[in-house]
């Protein structure tokens, strides 16, 4: 299929086929000669590409190049009649090469005895096999063709697109013939069978463009969503070109330019992944995406990387082409499965009406006459939810007005009150949102918006640009609004319901990230622009106020969770202090957890979970006591205390032995675990009555507890590398740890308490496995000193190409004396096994960790104390510190 106004000419001198068959006649071995045009080829090639020639010319003229090879050597053979043919089938069929492209062969046979023809063809494969082609080859007869075609969508396909190359030309014809759309798959049988296949094919990709490393071929907006259009073409119109489409009323000369101009961008990012790969390779991977945007042209700004520009430009390229994908395969199905069914419509008002389960405009001016329209068609939508989408001829009529949305549009306040109506919606709001950036509007309604189109961040954290993060944030905020039950985050459903205003969550969704790539702090540029659209549309100083106020501190709670000791009562009176009222603190709740699920799947886990629902009960607790009443220390340890003493006398066990145990524990040991924690401890320790040491208990969360992570206790005596070879053992299992809390009694034994993981971020729950954890720590643990090295293992390829320098940060909790330290660095396998070490080679004793995985870095937190159990003061010791774990962390990561 070839593309919009272009007609590939033969250029001789990519390879002269004079001089060549001259050379050949001369020389005594063919297979050298061959081999050196294919390298000429090659290079010739490689060489105009990196010139910036016309993409087009390169990849018609490779295949150009090796038809005119495959001829020259087909003739070569003896061949014992006409009967037989060599045809090039698929994207070679096309007329199109890149490097490293399959070069697919059918050797088509008249009758179905190959007999006579098994020798010479046996000798030309093995002859391209010798010269260095990597072919892809069959050889069928007529009859095997139509046979095997009728039978798999993939060959009738594959056998569309064929070319003679060499041999009886005739026998293509006859193929042809039998295989036609009277004989065998139907047009409406052939588009459903393809549409069907190019579903499957998307959902692999979870039906989204928007991939850290997509595959340009196979991913929503890539090329083969181009050649569903032509394959579909070709078999219901006989078209050989897309102009063909355009004559019949299908396509109009902007889709062309969109689909031509798109597919020449493809060409250049594929052509240009295998010449860097060496291979036939169709994803994008972070291997190769630096070194292409270098070959376009990109540089790093200030704002945004080189690579990040690139991949910006690919990301809006591809979900323009999904558009149009999605247009012209619903065009077909009402031309192809619908033809001759009488059309069902329902007028909505004089503007639209719904045509077979699509909104439709009534007629073509509609948009020019009353450009709100634009949005109407929106808020329409979300009111009569049983529309399916938009009609195609309706697509390309708001393809051609949005222009008609400018700073006039955007200042009328009946434009202002119909989005705002549409936000105020009881349907599915976040799915016309979805579809407002589909097709552009939301971008020209909202600049800001538009600003973050295809914005991608260059790491392993931020999996989606900024666009299609928030577009999923709002479909999260959707899913928890239409369950009130919802196993995967109970309490977001839970609070949805209770939430009196769903637009402020629309609308401080919309805005949290959309100030990305400015420069500046993004939360404080959004919530400005947050300010601005609320007295654009004339929304109350108090609702202006929550809304301004969630985009500020949109971060606030996943960083308090995760980053600060949410078991200190000042941490949460601290917190609790910037929430002002429950309300709020459930809106924050609701938009946080949205916006962790929609940054990355993996990051929702269990123990995310049962973080974010203590920071939220006991931040509520905290309100309904009154900010000026706050629950001190040691209410918080008398509590606790309590509470654990009436569990144990419960279970009769022997309160005299506990009192004495619990003699020996200071404040901070209640401060940090829960009652039921503290009995399941103290339990342990009075039955194995300090005869078993190292004590490991562990406690897998229940398949009806959302407890966060698999909890592994330790009670041993104290010494100096006991976090060290904890880190290590837990390591080497293949599990992660997320979180460490570390108490010592006076009488210098530890009680220490591990949250895990395993592999998939998941609790371990699996009997075997837990009994097989248990042994394996004990045996380590037992003399920690004699725990070998741990064993480097090869960094993830990903990782490999993101640069983390290691930062630290030291400041002083007072309130607990003792010192934090942030650090942030390159995830590898063995870090706290190793961070373990330099801490214990320092002198220092930690009270309690807490770990973050984000993608290609960490960011952990450690409570550092000396040898006595204090705070480390001392400001030149802790310059060491922190230039000796830069010094080490970034080394063995080669920075």
């Amino acid at each position: 299929m070839l593309l919009h106004h272009y007609r590939f000419v033969p250029d001789p001198t990519l390879f002269d086929i004079g001089e060549f068959e001259q050379a050949l006649n001369d020389a005594r071995h063919p297979v050298p000669l061959f081999k050196q045009a294919l390298r000429d080829i090659t290079a010739r090639l490689d060489e105009r590409f990196m010139a910036g020639a016309d993409i087009r010319d390169l990849i018609h003229g490779r295949a150009w190049c090796l038809d005119q090879l495959l001829r020259i050597a087909w003739q070569r053979q003896h061949w014992p009649s006409k009967a037989v043919a060599l045809l090039a089938v698929g994207g070679y069929g096309r007329g199109e090469l890149h490097p490293h492209s399959d070069i697919d062969l059918l050797m088509l046979l008249e009758e179905d005895d190959d007999t006579p023809f098994r020798e010479p063809l046996s000798d030309f494969i093995t002859f391209l096999w010798d010269i260095g082609l990597d072919i892809g080859h069959s050889v069928r007869s007529l009859n095997d063709c139509e046979r095997e075609a009728r039978d798999d969508v993939t060959v009738i396909t594959n056998l569309l697109e064929t070319r003679t190359i060499a041999g009886n030309d005739g026998l293509r014809g006859m193929m042809k013939e039998r295989i036609g759309p009277d004989i065998i798959w139907p047009s409406p049988a052939f588009f459903e069978a393809k549409w069907q296949e190019q579903i499957s094919r998307h959902y692999k990709f979870n039906n989204s463009e928007y991939h850290l490393e997509p595959n340009i071929k196979s991913s929503p907006g890539g090329l083969r969503d181009i050649q569903m259009v032509g394959w579909v073409a070709k078999r219901h119109f006989g078209a050989r070109l897309y102009e063909e489409i355009v004559e019949r009323g299908f396509m109009v000369d902007t889709d062309l330019r969109i689909l031509s101009q798109g597919q020449a961008f493809l060409w250049q990012v594929r052509y240009a992944l295998h010449m860097l790969a060496g291979r036939a390779e169709d994803r994008l991977l972070f291997d190769h995406q630096r070194a292409i945007a270098e070959f376009f042209g990109y540089q790093d700004t200030e704002e945004h990387l080189a690579v990040e520009q690139f991949m910006r430009r690919y990301y809006r390229i591809v979900t323009t082409l999904v558009e149009l994908n999605d247009m012209l395969l619903q065009h077909f199905e009402e031309r192809i499965l619908r033809a001759g069914e009488a059309p069902s419509i329902t007028p909505i008002n004089n503007r639209f009406e719904i045509r077979d389960g699509y909104i439709q405009a009534r007629d073509a001016h509609v948009f020019t006459r009353r450009p709100s329209a634009l949005l109407e068609l929106f808020l329409l939508m979300a009111q009569h939810p049983d529309i399916e989408g938009v009609r195609a001829e309706t697509i390309r009529l708001i393809r051609d007005h949005r222009h008609l949305i400018d700073d006039a549009f955007r200042n009328d306040v009946r434009h202002q009150s119909l989005f705002m109506e549409l936000l105020r919606a009881r349907g599915n709001v976040p799915l016309q949102l979805t579809r407002m950036a589909r097709y552009g509007i939301l971008g020209k309604y909202l600049p800001e918006f538009g600003h973050a189109v295809g914005l991608m961040q260059h790491d392993l954290f931020h999996i989606y640009t900024v666009d299609a993060h928030t577009l999923r944030l709002l479909e999260g905020i959707q899913r928890f609004r239409e369950s009130r039950r919802d196993e995967q985050f109970p309490l977001a459903a839970a609070l949805m319901h209770q939430l009196p205003r769903h637009d402020i969550l629309w609308i401080a969704g919309l805005f949290h990230d959309v100030a990305k790539g400015r420069g500046g702090d993004h939360s404080l540029l959004g919530a400005e622009d947050a300010r601005n659209f609320c007295a654009r549309h004339g929304i109350s100083a108090r609702d202006t106020q929550l809304i301004s106020w969630l985009v500020t501190h949109h971060l606030l709670m996943s960083k308090t969770a995760q980053k600060r000791d949410i078991t200190d009562p000042e941490v949460i009176r601290e917190f609790a202090g910037q929430m002002h009222n429950e309300l709020q603190l459930d809106y924050l709740y609701v938009l946080t957890v949205a916006d962790i699920s929609a940054t990355n799947t993996s990051l929702w886990n269990g123990w995310r979970a049962s973080l974010m629902r203590q920071l939220h009960t006991e931040t509520k607790r905290a309100l309904r006591r009154g900010l000026q009443n706050p629950l001190d220390r040691q209410e918080w340890v008398n509590e606790t205390r309590e509470e654990a003493h009436a569990l144990l006398a419960g279970m009769n066990a022997p309160l005299d032995q506990v009192d004495r145990l619990w003699h020996t524990l200071g404040d901070e040991y209640f401060l940090q675990y829960s009652p039921s924690e503290v009995a399941w401890h103290t339990l342990g320790i009075l039955e194995s009555n300090y005869q078993v040491m190292p004590l490991i208990l562990i406690s897998a969360p229940t398949e009806d507890m959302a407890d966060g992570g698999t909890k592994v206790f330790i009670h041993t005596r104290s010494v100096n590398n006991l976090f060290a070879a904890t880190a290590a053992a837990i390591e080497q299992l293949g599990l992660s740890i997320h979180d460490a809390r570390i108490a010592t009694s006076s009488n210098q034994w530890t009680l220490n308490t591990f949250i895990l993981l395993d592999e998939q971020g998941e609790p371990i729950r699996d009997p075997g496995r837990l009994r097989g954890i248990h042994e394996h720590l004990v045996e380590e643990l037992d003399d920690p000193d004699d725990y070998p090295r741990i064993v480097a293992r090869h960094t993830p390829r990903q990782l490999k190409h993101f640069r983390v320098p290691t930062r630290v940060h030291i400041e002083q909790d007072d309130a607990n004396d003792r010192t934090v330290l942030e650090l942030i660095t390159a995830d590898r396998p063995g870090l706290l096994a190793r961070i373990g070490r330099i801490f214990m080679e320092q002198g220092i004793a930690l009270s309690g960790a807490k770990i973050a995985t984000l993608g290609e870095r960490v960011e952990d937190i450690f409570f550092i104390i000396d040898q006595q159990g204090q705070a480390i003061t001392d400001r030149t010791r802790l310059d060491e510190l922190s230039t000796h774990l830069c010094d080490v962390l970034n080394t063995e990561a080669g920075l």
